[in-house]
C-alpha cells in the first residue's frame, strides 16, 4: 500500500518562504510522477506543481513560477516543494500526489491515484 505523508507546512509572513517535504513509502518511487497540489475550502484542488519519474522535468502553475520549486531525491523516496516569495494568496491545504507514470507530468488531479493527508500553509499580511 502506497503512503505519502506531508510535512513543512506552517504559519509565515508574506514575503517568507517555507519547504514542503512528501515522504513516500509502500512504492517504487522512482517510477512515479509526483504532484502537489493546493486546495482551499469549497473549491476544487488546484494543480500546483508537478516533476517527472527521473526528476528531469517539471511543471508549474502560472500563478507560482518564479517562486516555488519542487524537486525530487528519489534515494530518500521525497518531493519537496520550496515556496518563496509567498503570498496571502498562496494560503490552502497542500496536498502531494503521486502516479506511476513513465511519460509526461500529469497536471491534473484526476490523474493521480496516491495522496498524502495534506500540510495547512497559512500566510498571513
Amino acid at each position: 500500500q502506497v503512503q505519502l505523508a506531508e510535512s513543512g507546512g506552517g504559519l509565515v509572513q508574506a514575503g517568507g518562504s517555507l519547504r514542503l517535504s512528501c515522504v513516500t513509502s509502500g512504492g517504487t518511487f522512482s517510477s512515479f510522477a509526483m504532484g502537489w497540489f493546493r486546495q482551499i475550502p469549497d473549491k476544487e484542488r488546484d494543480f500546483v506543481a508537478g516533476i517527472s519519474w527521473s526528476g528531469g522535468f517539471a511543471e508549474y502553475a502560472d500563478s507560482v513560477k518564479g517562486r516555488f520549486t519542487i524537486s525530487r531525491d528519489n534515494a530518500k523516496n521525497t518531493v519537496y516543494l520550496q515556496m518563496n516569495s509567498l503570498k496571502p494568496e498562496d494560503t490552502a491545504v497542500y496536498y502531494c500526489a503521486a502516479v506511476s507514470e513513465r511519460v509526461g507530468i500529469p497536471l491534473t488531479h484526476r490523474r493521480y491515484d496516491y495522496w498524502g493527508r495534506g500540510a495547512q500553509v497559512t500566510v498571513s499580511s
